[in-house]
C-alpha cells in the first residue's frame, strides 16, 4: 500500500515539473526558427499581416505581426506565440476562410444544376462545392463520395458554417449529396430541381443526413 501510494506521489511530482518543460517547448519567439514558425508566418500573411518573407526564421517584421495581431484581438503583446495566441490564430484564419466560402457560395444562387457540372454555368452538387472551396485557396476532391472521406468528422450539434454536410438519397450508396453549412439551421446547395439554393434542415433532408466534415 505504501509503495503504490509512493509511486503516486512520484508520478504525480515529475507530472507537476514536466509539464511546464512541455508547455515552453510550445512557444515560439524571436530567434526561433523551423517549420512551425513558418506556419504562423504563413498564417499571419494570409490574415494580411506582413511578416516579410516566409522563410521560418523568427524575425523582426514576424515579431511585429505577431505583436500586432495580438493586440489586435485583445491578448497581451508579447510577441510569443504560446497555446492562446497559437489558438487565436487558427480560429481567426477560420473565421476568414468561412467568410468567404460562404460569400461565394450565396452568391453563385440560381446557378442551374447540371450533371457533371462544375463551373458558374451549371453544377452538380459536389461540383458546386469544389468550385466554392476552390475559389478560396481549399482544393476538394470531385465527387460527394470522395468529399465524405476529407477532413474531420463533425456532429451535428458541432456543426459550424463552412462544413460540409452530406446526405444520402439512392438505396445501395453511402453518400449521393453534399451541401455547404450556412448556420441557423441552413445549407446551400446545388439540387437537381432547383439548382443553387438555401435549404432549411426540414424532416426531408434531415432522415437523409449521414454525417459532416470540417476541411479548414
Amino acid at each position: 500500500m505504501r509503495r503504490t501510494l509512493l509511486v503516486g506521489l512520484v508520478v504525480m511530482l515529475l507530472t507537476l515539473l514536466l509539464a511546464p518543460l512541455a508547455q515552453a517547448a510550445t512557444l515560439l519567439s524571436y530567434g526561433s526558427t523551423g517549420s512551425e514558425v513558418v506556419t504562423v508566418q504563413t498564417e499571419l500573411a494570409q490574415l494580411g499581416y506582413d511578416v516579410g518573407t516566409v522563410d521560418g526564421i523568427f524575425g523582426s517584421k514576424t515579431l511585429a505581426a505577431v505583436k500586432s495581431f495580438q493586440s489586435t484581438h485583445n491578448l497581451v503583446a508579447d510577441g510569443i506565440v504560446g497555446p492562446l495566441t497559437s489558438q487565436t490564430l487558427t480560429k481567426a484564419l477560420r473565421d476568414k476562410n468561412t467568410q468567404g466560402i460562404i460569400s461565394t457560395a450565396q452568391s453563385l444562387t440560381g446557378v442551374p444544376y447540371l450533371w457533371g457540372g462544375a463551373t458558374p454555368s451549371g453544377f452538380d452538387c459536389s461540383g458546386y462545392t469544389q468550385f466554392v472551396f476552390g475559389k478560396n485557396g481549399i482544393t476538394l476532391l470531385r465527387s460527394s463520395t470522395q468529399q465524405y472521406t476529407m477532413g474531420t468528422p463533425i456532429d451535428f450539434v458541432n456543426l459550424l458554417p463552412g462544413d460540409l454536410v452530406f446526405f444520402n438519397f439512392i438505396q445501395g450508396q453511402t453518400i449521393s449529396h453534399v451541401g455547404i453549412y450556412l448556420g441557423n439551421n441552413q445549407f446551400i446547395s446545388a439540387t437537381t430541381s432547383k439548382g443553387v439554393t438555401t435549404y432549411s434542415f426540414s424532416p426531408y433532408w434531415t432522415n437523409a443526413y449521414v454525417g459532416a466534415r470540417r476541411v479548414y
